[in-house]
């Protein structure tokens, strides 16, 4: 049996969690920045390192108090190296080289792309190598294929924006606040998909790739085509309304739009997949990230005549944690690819 303690610090989410054996997660704690960054209207690197400095110490130590585990009995400590915000994820090397210097255990440097795939794997056993890996959240949008979650070869990513960020830019756009993926995927069905035909990217070169800017940039002309100003001002002044609050707030016609949105992004997200079926000999699929939580994809995935399998991590795994990072970092424990203290963090760290 051997026990690693994961930490994740590579964006706004403090979180340690202690696993055993890469499967069986005995603790996760996350400790979020939403109140920190909420009225910035993003995430502001400057204070989320702080806020990582606060919550770093209080958060590791939950994690192994939920765990029942002590010190000398962890076989290594596993941190996100990057991708990420540089501060962000210094603040967890930092503390992860502290732990293992003291404690004379292994460091583990973990990749955070690689970190969600493994959430998959952490709570599915069904998953059929080689595999599609759909990683989509704020800050990626890629999609690789892997080999029983050990090598990864990059099929395609996005050339601008994530698809995770541009729910966010659309949301605020919109007068939704931040973050908005949560925001529209509730209000997305009050609304028609098909009511407002936006664009699907056409890329060249990599048809795999992909591209939300054009999409996001449709969504603005539309706007700036009506007299929304008042409507937007109006939904800006809510403070954490509920749905049914949005909803009085927010005209049949934004509702159509924000439907039509959502419907384009999975669309984009599983036509891609669909399209690299036919030239990878994948078995799997897996769908992970902060968008992995949409209901939208999860629902379009389930219909999709897709060739294989799909497979989704629980809502608490889709979005930043360090169980998965604890996860992704057992095959490494196993084949004793250690980090020393010469670790630094990188913020445009590539996973294949």
């Amino acid at each position: 049996m051997s026990l690693i303690l994961g930490i994740e610090t590579s964006c706004d989410e403090t979180a340690a969690a202690v696993v055993e054996d890469g499967r069986k997660v005995l603790s996760t704690v996350v400790a979020s920045q939403f109140d920190a960054h909420e009225k910035y209207g993003g995430v502001v690197p400057e204070l989320a390192s702080r806020e990582h400095l606060r919550a770093i110490v209080p958060v590791v130590r939950q994690a192994m108090e939920k765990a029942g585990a002590g010190w000398e009995d962890l076989a290594a400590v596993a941190v996100t190296q990057g991708p990420g915000l540089i501060g962000s994820l210094l603040v967890g090397i930092t503390y992860a080289k502290s732990l293992c210097f003291v404690r004379r255990l292994p460091l583990i440097a973990v990749n955070h792309i690689e970190g969600h795939i493994h959430a998959v794997l952490l709570e599915s056993r069904d998953v059929l190598f080689p595999a599609l890996a759909l990683v989509v959240s704020g800050g990626h949008t890629h999609l690789f294929g892997t080999d029983a979650g050990i090598t990864y070869r990059l099929l395609g990513k996005t050339r601008d924006d994530a698809a995770g960020e541009a729910f966010d830019k659309v949301a605020k756009l919109l007068g939704f606040g931040y973050p908005g993926g949560p925001v529209i995927d509730k209000l997305a069905p009050f609304g028609n998909p098909r009511g407002i035909r936006l664009p699907f990217a056409r890329m060249k070169g990599n048809t795999l790739d992909f591209s939300f800017s054009g999409l996001k940039t449709a969504v603005l002309r539309w706007v700036e085509s009506r007299d929304m100003a008042e409507e937007i001002a109006r939904r800006k002044q809510l403070i954490r309304p509920s749905v049914e609050e949005w909803l009085r707030a927010t005209p049949q016609a934004t509702l159509d739009l924000l439907a039509s949105f959502q419907y384009t992004v999975v669309e984009e997200l599983l036509r891609h997949a669909a399209a690299c079926a036919e030239t990878f000999d994948a078995r799997s699929l897996i769908v992970s990230g902060g968008v992995a939580c949409n209901t939208a994809l999860r629902a379009a995935a389930a219909r999709a005549e897709l060739p294989f399998p799909v497979f989704f991590p629980s809502a608490g795994l889709s979005t930043d944690n360090a169980a998965m990072i604890a996860a992704a970092a057992f095959p490494k424990f196993e084949r004793v690819e250690f980090a020393d203290f010469t670790l630094a963090a990188q913020a445009s760290l590539s996973l294949s």
